[in-house]
């Protein structure tokens, strides 16, 4: 009896009797009588009113589905009459489902799967399950010891909104909060709400290179460095390469399309990185289009800012590479170069920080996932509690 008191991990359990069904178990029992305190008045009471049977479901195991039958004891108390329910630690007050449910759902949902798998997995209505899971709510974040903070905006195709916002502490890998909205007077307000001396502790904002972002660092983050993640100011050289490439290609026969279309990762890749037979085919190309061949020189030339160990070797590097992209007639080159103008002060900070929004596109590759299996999320408070639960839990 002990062992299977153990096994079934309720405490002052007692089981009478077990009764199983083709792929149901049955646990008949009750508590241990001992004393309780009256709830009104405060005695001591032992003596047992009447008893009465309630179906509680527990989680599977042994492959079965398990329920208890527990014929709940109502103690009475002599001195004021009081009747009330013996005291448990395994079912709160009002519902059907032992505690062990509740914690099997917030840890399944901490996981990416569909609300429909996890049903099935504890044979439980999809409707009790989003019931039961609406009742964790994460609250708005408060920026408390956040130091480096990063935001982003991923498609979330949620309230109403084609686009959502992320916000995360990419120091200490954490996702703090996910918003509705990705517009200005949304991001306004909310950072507003947020005390000043707790936003004027944040050293480092980090975000791609989106006005709406800018003007709110320099608005509520004043004491912040902007910092343009390093990914999304590198993209636009490669971008700028690519334009270039897909534009000549069309003038090529059709053999030769066929050839540098199939060729881009060499032309992309770093010429250094090449072997020696790749160099050479490169060099072919190269030798076939002009404008190729300086866009191949200038991608080149970007590649090197990447390796400037510090801010000032990279200002210089930066500087230069600028005007050679502006004095080269290539149209795509020029307006990244002019981009970089624009954005100098927040591309050369990224030199001056380890923290990238890296983690931030990582989460959003989950979240990616987590829509694709779910077909989508309507109930936005829902699709973020989620979000934050499997990032947080």
């Amino acid at each position: 009896m002990l062992e299977l008191k153990k096994l079934i991990g309720l405490e002052n359990f007692i089981v009478e009797e077990i009764v199983e069904q083709y792929d149901t178990l049955i646990f008949v029992g009750y508590l241990e009588r001992k004393k309780h305190i009256c709830p009104r008045c405060g005695s001591l009471t032992r003596e047992v009113k009447d008893i009465r049977i309630q179906l509680i479901k527990d989680i599977p195991a042994f492959g079965k589905n398990i329920f208890i039958k527990l014929k709940k004891q109502r103690y009475i108390c002599r001195k004021c009459d009081k009747s009330f329910y013996e005291e448990n630690n395994f079912l709160q007050k009002y519902q059907r489902n032992t505690n062990r449910v509740l914690e099997k759902i917030f840890e399944m949902t901490s996981q990416i799967l569909t609300y429909t798998y996890i049903s099935k997995e504890l044979n439980m209505p999809i409707s009790t399950l989003i019931r039961k899971f609406d009742l964790l709510e994460y609250p708005k974040t408060d920026l408390k010891n956040v130091e480096v903070l990063a935001i982003d905006e991923f498609k979330g195709n949620t309230g109403g909104e084609k686009y959502n916002c992320i916000l995360a502490d990419p120091k200490r890998k954490i996702v703090l909060d996910i918003l509705p909205k990705r517009y200005k007077p949304d991001l306004q307000i909310y950072f507003f709400n947020i005390d000043k001396n707790t936003r004027d502790n944040i050293k480092i904002f980090i975000s791609d290179m989106w006005q709406t972002y800018f003007d709110i660092a320099k608005d509520k983050f004043k004491n912040s460095k902007f910092v343009v993640d390093k990914y999304h100011w590198v993209r636009q050289g490669i971008w700028a390469f690519e334009n270039v490439r897909k534009k000549e290609q069309k003038n090529f026969s059709k053999e030769y399309r066929k050839y540098f279309k199939r060729s881009k990762s060499l032309l992309t890749k770093k010429f250094d990185f090449l072997e020696d037979e790749e160099k050479q085919q490169v060099n072919i190309m190269l030798y076939h289009s002009e404008k190729i061949r300086m866009a191949h020189d200038l991608k080149e030339e970007f590649f090197k800012i990447l390796e400037c160990k510090d801010r000032e070797e990279a200002k210089k590097k930066l500087t230069e590479w600028i005007k050679y992209a502006q004095s080269s007639g290539l149209k795509a080159f020029k307006k990244c170069a002019d981009t970089f103008v624009n954005w100098s002060k927040g591309i050369l900070n990224s030199f001056d920080t380890k923290y990238t929004n890296g983690f931030i596109e990582g989460c959003n590759n989950k979240i990616k996932v987590l829509k694709r299996i779910s077909f989508g999320c309507k109930n936005f408070n829902r699709f973020r509690n989620r979000i934050l639960h499997i990032f947080n839990y």
